[in-house]
């Protein structure tokens, strides 16, 4: 019988996704479930992204784009870089891929290899680590603690580094933590790399637009020092409610952009037309949207904030970014696989348990604020219900 080469057994999945799985079996089974799991805005994409989707297929947008994206769409996400974060960055420099994934799997595939140590958050997006393992370099978790307001430590990240840290991965605002760094660690750690210049960073900011409580997110792109070894991760998925649409773009040094040209042109050879188009309309056009899905984010927050609080053994310190929140569960006297699945199976409600973002994840469910008020209301008052009846402590 044929077998795979031994790398794909080390990969790694996205948990959530499994989660989303049982909980619509569970639904169409006739039980009432609701999820607070999938990190997806609940909100439909807006109307005018889609009407330039529709707009661009009349036009005879049908065919291939370059690898690399429109030039146009290039261009669009250079302005939004200078608009929103005041750094200047040439469309050539810009490629727009399919979701922010494959910036992780491009980075990820061209500093891992057996004898490297790439560094990663922990707890943190999984397929870091899942990709890591893969190309079968040593995956390094850069600890994320409560503590530190689940911001990364500049210290710590600096300490982890030795002659073989290839790779350096940073993600604030965070998921699944909803922490956000700094600007003061972030100096820190910046002016602290300049003794390791070998060592690349990807930043993952998806989540950038996504901050609260008049917190500024702080883009890696602002320091000239580091520009030519950073490579920025971003897309529409979050910010646009475009998760579906399968559209992200990333920001590379020279040196590496022709490799990453190249693992596009193997791969998927270019995003879908009608989708780069929708994304100028995204970057160029109304932003009344994003101000407006954010407020209602904002809104949820601080109900699931002030929800888990009340309930028996949890506390949850307010996420600064983002639309999840961390809670630690340990005082329940569960562990959090087993709480998420439980609660999954008995009470009706979704979430992911913190070992699925990493070993330093344990005593901790992530939920997702991406749903209702109200049925984040009913899931908390069911999540209370079951704590109360089934205390392990």
């Amino acid at each position: 019988m044929p077998v795979v080469v031994p790398a794909f057994s080390r990969i790694g999945e996205e948990n959530a996704f499994a989660v989303l799985a049982r909980a619509t079996a569970l639904a169409q089974a006739g039980r009432d479930v609701i999820n607070l799991g999938i990190g997806q805005p609940d909100m439909p994409t807006p109307p005018h992204v889609v009407e330039a989707a529709v707009k661009a297929l009349h036009d005879g947008h049908h065919g291939y784009t370059p690898a690399t994206g429109i030039l146009p769409l290039r261009e669009a996400v250079a302005r939004d870089l200078d608009r929103r974060l005041g750094v200047q960055v040439s469309p050539d420099s810009v490629m727009i891929v399919p979701g922010g994934k494959v910036t992780m799997f491009m980075a990820i595939l061209m500093f891992g290899e057996p004898g490297a140590e790439i560094l990663y958050p922990d707890p943190g997006f999984p397929i870091y680590r899942s990709m890591i393992e893969f190309t079968g370099a040593t995956p390094v978790p850069v600890p994320i603690r409560e503590e530190n307001g689940f911001a990364f430590s500049a210290e710590e990240t600096l300490s982890l580094i030795t002659p073989r840290t290839r790779l350096l991965i940073l993600n604030s605002p965070a998921n699944p933590t909803g922490g956000v760094t700094p600007k003061a660690e972030i100096d820190t750690l910046v002016a602290g790399l300049a003794a390791h210049p070998d060592v690349t960073i990807m930043s993952d900011e998806i989540y950038g637009t996504m901050t609260y409580d008049g917190e500024r997110h702080h883009t890696l792109l602002a320091y000239p020092e580091i520009r030519d070894r950073l490579i920025y991760l971003d897309g529409a998925s979050k910010t646009y409610a475009m998760t579906g649409w399968r559209l992200g773009w990333s920001v590379w040094p020279a040196p590496f952009y022709d490799a990453a040209r190249k693992l596009a042109v193997n791969s998927f050879s270019c995003v879908n037309a009608a989708t780069q188009w929708a994304g100028i309309a995204a970057l160029d056009g109304p932003q009344d949207c994003v101000a407006a899905m954010m407020a209602e984010f904002d809104r949820r927050r601080l109900l699931v904030v002030e929800g888990l609080n009340r309930l028996p053994g949890v506390s949850c310190i307010t996420p600064k970014g983002a639309f999840y929140a961390f809670p630690n569960i340990a005082e329940t006297g569960w562990k959090a696989k087993a709480l998420a699945s439980a609660l999954l199976e008995e009470a009706g409600v979704a979430t992911i348990g913190g070992p699925d973002f990493g070993v330093h994840g344990e005593g901790y469910l992530r939920l997702s604020y991406a749903n209702s008020a109200e049925n984040i209301s009913k899931a908390l008052e069911r999540i209370g219900s079951f704590l109360e009846g089934n205390r392990r402590c």
